[in-house]
């Protein structure tokens, strides 16, 4: 699994133009599957982000976690994560996750963020969705299980 992190002071994801998610200051994560993730990655992904130190201490150095702030998460369903632009001008998406795979693994990070006690906002899957943020920083880290 990948996750395309950025901190944010603001992220909303709307469908259709209406808004289906949306989180102030916190975390927005566009989370990316392949054929061999699995539940163990899904849990694996959702402590590393949860915990990912990425939002500055008192002395303004990055030593803070969504976990340790109680910051939100605003998960964003991403197959083209896995798009492999090595050759000619149209990426493949070969090493992506079909649906069938991909949803229920997205929702399991989501689910595995909430048991951390983590406060989730999330897309919708299989939808056109708008993404507006602000990135905070700015600040984008990409995390591999």
């Amino acid at each position: 699994m990948r996750a395309l992190v950025q901190r944010v002071t603001r992220a909303e994801v709307t469908v259709d133009g209406e808004s289906v998610g949306q989180i102030g200051p916190g975390l927005c994560a566009f989370v990316g599957v392949t054929h061999a993730d699995d539940a163990v990655a899904a849990a694996k992904l959702a402590r590393r982000l949860h915990n990912l130190r990425i939002f500055e201490d008192q002395a303004g150095v990055p030593n803070r976690s969504a976990a340790d702030l109680g910051r939100p998460i605003l998960v964003v369903s991403q197959f083209t994560l896995y798009a492999d632009t090595s050759r000619g001008r149209r990426p493949s998406y070969i090493e992506a996750a079909g649906p069938e795979q991909a949803e229920p693994l997205i929702n399991a990070v989501v689910e595995a963020l909430r048991a951390e006690g983590a406060s989730v906002e999330t897309g919708r899957f299989r939808a056109e969705m708008a993404v507006e943020l602000v990135n905070d920083g700015p600040f984008t880290i990409l995390l591999e299980t």
